[in-house]
């Protein structure tokens, strides 16, 4: 009978048992995926107030060692528990899962650079541009319909980053998250690191449903993040009926961190609806550059209420303080440029254009994919989608399962998948869909 080595674990403070499963783990005992005590469990045995035993555990998510699972309990992180974005560095295989921008539509940015002001910034200075902020300001706030003298504007290292800081500054670990499934990848992978519970809220054609919200605003979630257009994997986005309808469940919640990630913004060709009400309390729009102006640029822009950025901005811990102002012009200078923004929205525009093209291609096949907005094309499949994309390998073509962007663990499989194929002539799209048909797809 194999030895259970949580019967090891010891303390009688939450530091010192957080240390005591540290140590465990360390020296191998517990492996990735291990599961830990239930905490009312681990409480009685070690004979401490369970909060204590909560305690321990949040500490141990906040270091990344363990995830919380909701009902299925809290286990040491494993070194990849969820997918990524990403080639799949393959070459011998066409790569149509990556969900990357098109390198040629990415604007160069060493036009901009012997432009740029090149002052030098020292510690102490403020951690926005000035210039940045105030057009931000204009371009975010202008968007929502909160008092101008409520917004405030920070930077941080990409939406990753924005995220990331605001689940930091404002949750604690175990606590709920009301998150779109399917969802993006970067958000489930952040919320188990960090140990808060997903709770999974369901997206149709129109985004984000009113009943999957209801439903996670009454398992008492602390925050919500929306996509409000080219969702992701999906490519739903929110009509104003829906933004409004949206708007209407978290009414009675105001102190619920909304936190919109409108990720594709100046490439996006559909209008923007928020579900941020002018009253609500706590929220946040987050805008990165990655997809118009490339993912190294690294910058996304938040606007927030004044309470959440003041949080935020606690988290700039010293080391990372601030984005290089460098950066910060660059990208300023990159959208305000007139020959750049034309740029942006030719991209736009063939990226619609090449969904469209390549939704037609898969109908000539027996596969109807309503194309929406964004890189990729959430494809409807008859069998499992899992067992499809296997078959797609074999013969060449490397495609995401939409099992890859479920929140909950224990779901049915998927009958999606998510493919990027912008960057295939029609030729190619066409062999592409018949290989999906002839795979199980159709």
């Amino acid at each position: 009978m194999r030895h259970d080595p949580t019967h090891e674990i010891s303390g009688a403070t939450a530091a010192e048992i957080a240390s005591s499963v540290r140590g465990l783990i360390e020296r191998g005992a517990l492996a990735p995926a291990d599961s830990l005590p239930p905490v009312r469990v681990l409480a009685d045995r070690l004979g401490v107030n369970r909060n204590t035993a909560v305690s321990a555990y949040r500490q141990l998510a906040s270091s990344g060692l363990v995830v919380s699972q909701g009902r299925g309990g809290t286990r040491v992180s494993a070194p990849e528990a969820v997918a990524r974005e990403g080639s799949a560095n393959d070459a011998t295989l066409a790569d149509v899962g990556a969900g990357n921008p098109d390198p040629r539509f990415i604007p160069d940015p060493m036009r901009a650079l012997a432009a740029l002001d090149g002052h030098p910034v020292l510690y102490g200075a403020p951690v926005v541009d000035t210039d940045l902020e105030r057009w931000a300001h204009a371009r975010l706030g202008g968007d929502l319909e909160v008092a101008p003298e409520h917004v405030r504007i920070t930077v941080t290292n990409g939406a990753a980053d924005a995220l990331d800081r605001l689940f930091t500054a404002v949750l604690a670990p175990g606590d709920r998250v009301a998150v779109e499934d399917p969802g993006f990848l970067t958000v489930i992978h952040t919320l188990r690191i960090g140990g808060y519970d997903a709770v999974p809220v369901s997206v149709d054609e129109e985004g984000m449903t009113p009943d999957g919200l209801r439903a996670a605003l009454d398992q008492g979630v602390r925050a919500v993040i929306c996509t409000p257009r080219a969702q992701n994997p999906t490519g739903a986005s929110l009509s104003a009926g829906r933004a409004a309808a949206l708007r209407a469940e978290l009414a009675d919640h105001p102190y619920v961190l909304v936190v919109e990630d409108d990720h594709f913004s100046l490439l996006s060709r559909r209008p923007f609806h928020s579900i941020i009400a002018p009253r609500h309390e706590r929220w946040a729009l987050v805008r990165s550059v990655s997809k118009f102006l490339g993912p190294d640029m690294g910058l996304a822009l938040v606007a927030s209420d004044p309470h959440t950025a003041e949080r935020l901005g606690r988290r700039l811990r010293p080391g990372t303080a601030w984005v290089s102002h460098l950066l910060q012009r660059l990208s300023l200078a990159l959208v305000t440029d007139e020959d750049v923004r034309a740029e942006i929205k030719a991209a736009g525009a063939h990226y619609s254009e090449r969904n469209d093209a390549f939704g037609r291609a898969l109908e000539r096949h027996g596969i109807r994919a309503r194309p929406g907005d964004g890189l990729s094309l959430w494809v409807p499949v008859a069998r499992p989608a899992a067992e499809v994309a296997a078959r797609l390998r074999e013969r060449g073509w490397i495609t995401r399962s939409g099992d890859e962007f479920r929140v909950s663990p224990d779901a049915a499989p998927s009958h999606h998948l998510r493919v990027t194929a912008h960057d295939l002539d029609d030729a190619a799209q066409d062999r592409l869909a018949e290989a999906i048909a002839d795979s199980g797809g159709a």
